[in-house]
């Protein structure tokens, strides 16, 4: 990230030079950070000024459910057993091309889904909620 030396008082009281600005660091050309702009006419007699800065917020999709199977229980054995089941069938012997490879790949990833589906739940995310 580049870092872009400023000037670290804003001087409009040459007469006075205990004054204190507060910093505020934001990333150069960032474009959360739309302007950002000083009010002198509302200083305090303290000499500290406000920088007010404007934050674009964009509308964010946030998953809040998952489908999970859960760790050494009957649908994960299930599952797991179903699932070397259905990949045996998949001919695999004459994989020569990457063409013959994807559709092998697709059967693999179709077995996988429909599974998943079948013997997972779907559950709320939560902050307390495990990442694996």
């Amino acid at each position: 990230m580049p870092i872009t030396y400023v000037s670290t008082r804003y001087m409009n009281n040459f007469n006075n030079f205990n004054f204190v600005i507060h910093s505020m660091f934001l990333q150069a050309n960032a474009e959360e950070f739309d302007t950002h702009i000083i009010l002198l006419d509302l200083q305090s007699p303290s000499n500290h000024a406000l920088l007010v800065v404007n934050i674009i917020v964009r509308k964010e999709f946030i998953q809040d459910k998952r489908r999970t199977i859960v760790k050494n229980s009957e649908e994960e054995a299930r599952f797991i057993k179903e699932l070397t089941s259905r990949v045996r069938h998949i001919d695999m012997t004459n994989i020569s091309d990457c063409k013959t490879l994807e559709r092998t790949t697709q059967k693999f990833i179709a077995i996988t889904e429909k599974l998943w589906i079948k013997y997972s739940k779907c559950v709320n995310i939560t902050k307390y909620s495990k990442i694996w």
